[in-house]
């Protein structure tokens, strides 16, 4: 007889659990359906809150939704500016290193410059110097390729 009342005591409990949780859904379900909240209302609800709210605000969504709220990256220059830094189409051919050939070197230098023996000299002998500046993929390619033929390093920039 007591095990027959334990039984049914649980039961019992087991159904008001039940019947708790359906009457939760379906006071959820009515807030939701009586009052649907537009955005207009939201935004006047954030212009009212302090930044603590706010705050607080972020961290629940965060915790709601699995996000992370991060603010946006500032860029400088406008969109054909940041454009033109990603696809860059001027080069500069850097003498890093003259090497062991030097004097093969300032022949390659003045030959790609057009410079005299003695300013092509001097850009040898002071490098690390920009040999050619601003010049396209293809060109700057060309020239790296001719002076590391003759010992030379060189940096494309």
């Amino acid at each position: 007889m007591v095990e027959k009342k334990k039984v049914s005591e649980k039961a019992t409990k087991e159904k008001k659990v039940s019947t708790k949780a359906t009457e939760k859904k379906k006071v959820d379900t009515k807030i939701t359906e009586k009052e649907k909240i537009s955005t207009k209302d939201i935004i006047k609800a954030v212009e009212d809150m302090s930044v603590k709210e706010l705050a607080e605000l972020v961290k629940m969504l965060e915790e709601k939704f699995g996000t992370v709220a991060a603010a946006p990256v500032a860029t400088t220059g406008t969109k054909e500016e940041v454009k033109e830094e990603e696809e860059k189409i001027e080069f500069d051919v850097v003498l890093a290193n003259v090497g062991e050939k030097k004097i093969q070197v300032i022949k390659e230098v003045r030959a790609l410059t057009k410079l005299g023996l003695k300013e092509a000299k001097s850009l040898v002998d002071n490098a690390p110097e920009v040999v050619l500046k601003d010049v396209s993929k293809d060109d700057a390619e060309n020239a790296k390729k001719k002076l590391e033929e003759v010992g030379a390093t060189i940096e494309i920039k």
